[in-house]
């Protein structure tokens, strides 16, 4: 299940034993939080233990093992939280036999980022929590429900463009949340006035919109981002590549068809992006998105090799992207 499914799920049952797995650290955090809420311990010292993956060796995992069938102290319920684990065979053979007869008083909770190849997720006896990143569409509707937990009344636009600015990162909206509670108030209006306001972009958003003016061909806006990022700390040679990594994303997509979802699974990039992208290339003209690339490709090229200096590189692809 999504993790934004697992709230429903725990009011209608909690399981034995959960994988909580996907790059997100707040929807992991969030997730083990209720499960722990719905196991209602009162004496958390001795009935909520945690084990990290990668000391389990030897002696350690036999000893994971017994703790698995270990009754709680004055609780219902006691909590395994097992960090990190990405099993061998032999060892999945013991938890495996586990599962299969799981012990009635303990809930069991592996937690991984899934930083490393592995098949847990379509394994028996496990309930599968995916806390992989959302697309927008996911993230605006928890976004929104959020904000309306709150004690805010947020526009659909504003949620949509804080998603953005928070470069679709879950524990950051949730922070912004919390400070725009403070700032406005019970019921307060969450606009996108507000947002623009309130809400710090994030520095990949602001290279985002960079990237976007200058595929619009709108200089003035351009250069007051540049400066912007420059004054930050941002140097030529992270605005050249990022300006090659655009005209790439472009130059891709003008020579491929598909639906917005086949190409943003063989780029691995967000459907939305795919869609931004080809209306961008439909404005620009196939033909220039690629001269494009070639271009600002060449100068990375004699940049790094020497050719250019890394303010020469710059300017002469912003001349490039401007003036043809």
């Amino acid at each position: 299940m999504k993790f934004t499914e697992l709230a429903k799920s725990l009011k209608e049952g909690l399981s034995r034993a959960y994988l909580i797995q996907g790059e997100e650290a707040y929807f992991r955090d969030h997730a083990v939080s209720s499960i722990r809420a719905a196991c209602g311990l009162t004496q958390p010292a001795l009935n909520d233990v945690r084990y990290e993956g990668e000391a389990l060796k030897g002696e350690k995992f036999t000893e994971l093992i017994s703790s698995l069938y270990t009754m709680p102290f004055f609780d219902a319920l006691r909590l395994v939280r097992l960090y990190e684990f990405y099993p061998t065979a032999q060892e999945w053979e013991k938890v495996a036999a586990y599962l299969a007869a799981p012990c009635a008083t303990t809930v069991l909770a592996i937690v991984n980022t899934g930083a490393k190849k592995n098949e847990l997720a379509k394994k028996k006896g496990l309930v599968f929590v995916d806390c992989g990143r959302e697309s927008e569409e996911v993230l605006c509707r928890w976004l929104f429900g959020l904000a309306r937990r709150a004690g805010l009344s947020p526009e659909s636009d504003a949620v949509a463009l804080m998603v953005r600015y928070c470069n679709f990162d879950a524990a950051r909206m949730r922070l912004e949340v919390r400070k725009l509670a403070l700032l406005l108030g019970e019921g307060g209006a969450l606009t996108r006035q507000t947002v623009e306001a309130y809400v710090a972009k994030d520095v990949d958003y602001k290279i985002y919109e960079l990237t976007q003016a200058a595929s619009r061909g709108n200089g003035t806006v351009f250069s007051e981002i540049l400066h912007d990022l420059m004054e930050k700390g941002f140097d030529e040679n992270a605005a050249l590549a990022a300006l090659t990594a655009h005209f790439r994303s472009l130059a891709e997509i003008a020579s491929m068809s598909g639906s917005d979802e086949e190409i943003a699974r063989a780029l691995g990039i967000k459907a939305y992006a795919v869609r931004k992208n080809r209306e961008t290339v439909a404005r620009l003209g196939k033909g220039r998105a690629r001269e494009l690339y070639a271009a600002l490709y060449d100068l990375s090229a004699g940049m790094r090799s020497g050719k250019y200096t890394k303010s020469g590189a710059l300017s002469a692809a912003v001349a490039k992207i401007f003036f043809g």
